[in-house]
């Protein structure tokens, strides 16, 4: 990987339901940034907070993990618990000098390939906003200097 690819958002998404719909988007042709990677899982409630952790040690600029509907898990209830860990995180992420706003939890169907384009295209334009990942140092601050609004926090 390219320390200055920039930016670089990791989906994560369950088997049943998003990644479904991250190939319904694929058959309807729907564009959405290429700089999406899309992670297969069993099932959202298999993510951890290391796993969502390792994705920001790793460079990720942002992180989303997309599941299944609330009620409609194929394991009952794997995606209330992935909730629950990504709002956890997010608060805690605070605290270490990183946006929570570079980790969303999104539900989307098998049948929802225009949502799940949706979801993608709103995660690029969020993160090109927040800008690099604070954990890689040198392309946040090159990026810092080339934005027009000094007033940007390092």
């Amino acid at each position: 990987m390219n320390q200055t690819d920039f930016p670089r958002i990791l989906g994560i998404c369950c088997r049943w339901c998003s990644y479904a719909g991250a190939d319904l988007a694929g058959t309807m042709r729907l564009q959405y940034p290429p700089e999406i990677r899309i992670m297969l899982v069993p099932c959202t409630g298999r993510v951890d907070i290391l796993h969502l952790l390792k994705a920001f040690e790793l460079g990720f600029d942002a992180v989303f993990v997309s599941g299944c509907h609330i009620g409609d898990c194929h394991y009952l209830a794997g995606n209330i618990q992935a909730v629950k860990r990504v709002a956890k995180l997010k608060k805690d992420l605070a605290s270490m000098g990183i946006e929570p706003e570079r980790l969303e939890m999104f539900h989307v169907a098998s049948g929802e390939g225009p949502k799940f384009a949706t979801v993608c295209r709103e995660m690029f334009e969020r993160t090109q906003k927040l800008g690099p990942n604070p954990v890689k140092r040198e392309v946040r601050a090159a990026w810092l200097a080339k934005q027009p609004d000094a007033e940007i926090a390092a």
